[in-house]
């Protein structure tokens, strides 16, 4: 497979999964977001003003965030060091988080209580396992368009759109166009099949997205075992 190819199924793939994990987390629990976890301050200053429930898993979530994040940092220094590719293993490891995720929300689905400490947890391992995503989106997938928050990508894909359709682009801004805007539709795929998967499955959809971290660690363990070129080196 060549390398533009990895590097569109991988952006559209992980944007799918974004939006869908964050829709299921937002239905699930109170509003919570796992993957824009920016967006739980807006709400945690509105149910302070306004006080009603869900602001304690708001809050936990974000050192949780935190946490992965860090751990992610640690994990790749450590990988690098020991000469082995970061990437599978980070897959690996949000998979972990989202497995967490899903197995305790079905402990306790429906969420009644937002301050109960199964949901609590499960907010917290929720927005670990999108920390992984947005950390590796950083530190190893710098090659891929942004695909946990869709607002940086839909501006540039509107600014370029405008200079296509008034006649100045080239074909570098054509090219760029595209790699911004699949991944803007896979996040809304990816929003509305969650919405409609919990509807139906509850914590169980989250599989999907569990599925999708195996393919793409499955894709780069043997990428690796190959001798092919890494996502970190492309």
């Amino acid at each position: 497979m060549s390398a533009i190819d990895r590097r569109t199924q991988q952006s559209i793939a992980l944007s799918f999964l974004a939006g869908y994990v964050d829709t299921v987390g937002f239905i699930a629990l109170f509003g919570l977001f796992t993957a824009h976890v920016t967006g739980n301050f807006v709400l945690i200053g509105s149910e302070l003003a306004n006080p009603s429930h869900g602001v304690l898993i708001k809050l936990l979530a974000f050192p949780a965030f935190v946490f992965a994040v860090a751990l992610t940092r640690m994990a790749v220094i450590w990988l690098e060091r020991s000469g082995k590719p970061p990437m599978f293993y980070l897959l690996l490891l949000q998979l972990i988080f989202l497995l967490g995720f899903m197995l305790i929300g079905y402990q306790v689905e429906p969420v009644s209580d937002s301050r109960a400490p199964l949901a609590l947890l499960a907010g917290m391992l929720g927005a670990a396992s999108m920390g992984v995503q947005n950390a590796s989106s950083r530190l190893i997938l710098q090659h891929l368009t942004p695909t946990t928050v869709m607002t940086g990508n839909v501006t540039q894909v509107i600014i370029d759109l405008v200079d296509i359709l008034r006649g100045a682009a080239d074909d570098v801004l054509r090219q760029r166009c595209i790699k911004f805007f699949w991944p803007v539709v896979a996040f809304g795929a990816g929003a509305i099949g969650g919405a409609f998967a919990y509807k139906y499955l509850l914590f169980l959809a989250l599989l999907l997205p569990a599925a999708i971290l195996l393919w793409l660690g499955i894709g780069e363990y043997l990428s690796e075992k190959g001798g092919a070129e890494t996502p970190s080196t492309l």
